[in-house]
């Protein structure tokens, strides 16, 4: 079906070359969008000739008029020949366009006997010819591996898709204003690293054939950008892409947006705030209110958030006393599914925390925070060690893991120690996952539905 489609339309593609008519043009200018035309009319009977572009997704012919609609990147307008107006020839070759050519119209705008704003086209041109069916023989594109895999039909289909993208970049846009405001300075670190540190995570290796060396892609951003602290960056962020090389899931994609700012002078305590301060107004960017609800559950994320220490809600939820990984082990599998409104966990154990500072009154645990919502994780967060002899030993005893067996454990990385050691401000770091947040703010339930191009499976 697809091929007999396709060679229908390639016919046609011949057809108008013979005619000297190019389907694949090389521009046009249009004056104004689908809906900035739409609000040209206002009160009056015709404006004056507009010119706008875009795909066709709807057509319809009753005698010698045709109705269409037009759909470009802010919405549809619909479109008006007449046989009277463009001539036998014109009015033909209007007719003859099909479901997903993209053309371009000139003529004023008006109001149907319905009361439909309609463009009535005095002169048309083709600017790209469709070869493949639009996305209404598939029934609207409900097949969710196609529209992840084809995400370029998905956004022809479903115009909602596109609001959520629309959404994601005022996000990221909001949280660049909010920190260049506060004095921080956005910076670029390296993708590919020798020593990929920064977090537990099984990383993607690769060769680099020029040095004859292994490369690794980032996990994380955290030393790059606390190397600048050491050089006297005093507030510094990156919004990045990292990479792990684990499992696919609705949570998890191989690679993912991340934000993660360092701020000199600072503790855990001044970046729970920061935080706060970004959920507002990625909120308020997405249109959000802070009282929402996600697939269906009620969520609020109007500040101040509930601070909670990891040891006491494991021995509320659990009745046990526990210190190290069992303690971590205890909060992931007892209480943090069950924290479903905004709460700051706090004072992780020092085992899994080799670059947050201990606390003063119990060096059992540092000072840590993650920003839990409905059960995920959504922020991750310390007071930085800032101790080199603490840190080598921190990383000897992640070695020392590596060694075994545990290939998330953390890398040793002389140069980082070295940086440290030539002495880094007490700082505070976080660490926050974009494409969650946007997922929260959005209302979409799988991470693959904030990715305009998710990793997939092989097409079978």
């Amino acid at each position: 079906m697809t091929e007999d489609f396709q060679h229908d339309r390639l016919q046609k593609v011949e057809r108008l070359r013979e005619a000297g008519i190019d389907p694949y043009s090389r521009g046009f200018k249009p004056t104004h969008s689908s809906v900035a035309a739409k609000e040209l009319l206002g009160d009056e009977e015709r404006t004056p000739p507009v010119s706008v572009a875009g795909r066709l997704m709807v057509k319809r012919q009753q005698g010698g008029l045709v109705f269409a609609d037009l759909q470009d990147g802010h919405g549809r307008i619909q479109l008006m020949a007449n046989r009277g107006i463009l001539g036998d020839a014109e009015f033909a070759r209007f007719a003859d366009l099909d479901l997903g050519d993209i053309i371009g119209v000139h003529g004023p705008i008006f109001r149907t006997k319905r009361g439909e704003i309609t463009v009535e086209v005095q002169s048309f041109k083709l600017l790209t010819k469709s070869l493949r069916p639009m996305p209404e023989k598939w029934h609207g594109l409900k097949d969710v591996e196609i529209r992840y895999r084809q995400r370029y039909v998905d956004l022809i289909a479903n115009p909602e898709v596109r609001d959520v993208f629309r959404a994601r970049t005022r996000i990221i846009t909001a949280i660049r204003g909010l920190l260049d405001e506060r004095g921080f300075i956005e910076v670029e670190t390296p993708m590919l690293q020798e020593i990929p540190g920064g977090g537990h995570a099984r990383p993607f290796k690769t060769h680099h054939n020029s040095l004859d060396r292994d490369l690794y892609l980032r996990i994380a951003l955290e030393l790059h950008l606390k190397r600048l602290l050491v050089g006297g960056f005093e507030r510094v962020y990156e919004i990045g892409r990292a990479f792990r090389n684990e499992g696919l899931s609705p949570r998890h994609n191989p690679e993912f947006t991340l934000l993660e700012s360092y701020q000199a002078y600072a503790d855990y305590e001044d970046v729970m705030q920061l935080v706060e301060d970004i959920m507002v107004v990625s909120a308020m960017a997405a249109g959000t209110p802070l009282e929402t609800s996600y697939q269906g559950e009620s969520v609020n994320l109007t500040p101040p958030y509930r601070r909670e220490r990891m040891a006491d809600l494991v021995l509320e939820h659990t009745g046990r006393h526990a210190v190290g990984e069992e303690l971590n082990d205890l909060f992931e599998e007892h209480v943090e599914p069950r924290l479903r409104q905004p709460t700051f966990v706090l004072d992780y154990p020092v085992e899994i925390s080799p670059l947050a500072r201990p606390r003063d009154d119990d060096p059992r645990f540092v000072e840590r925070f993650e920003l839990i919502i409905l059960g995920r994780e959504y922020a991750n967060a310390f007071t930085e060690l800032t101790d080199p002899i603490d840190q080598r030993a921190r990383f000897e005893s992640q070695a020392a893991l590596r060694a075994a067996g545990n290939e998330e454990a953390h890398p040793m990385d002389e140069d980082f120690l070295r940086a440290v050691e030539y002495g880094m401000p007490p700082a505070g770091g976080l660490g926050m996952g974009i494409d969650r947040m946007i997922m929260l703010l959005t209302d979409q339930p799988s991470i693959r539905d904030v990715l305009l191009f998710p990793v997939m499976k092989s097409e079978a």
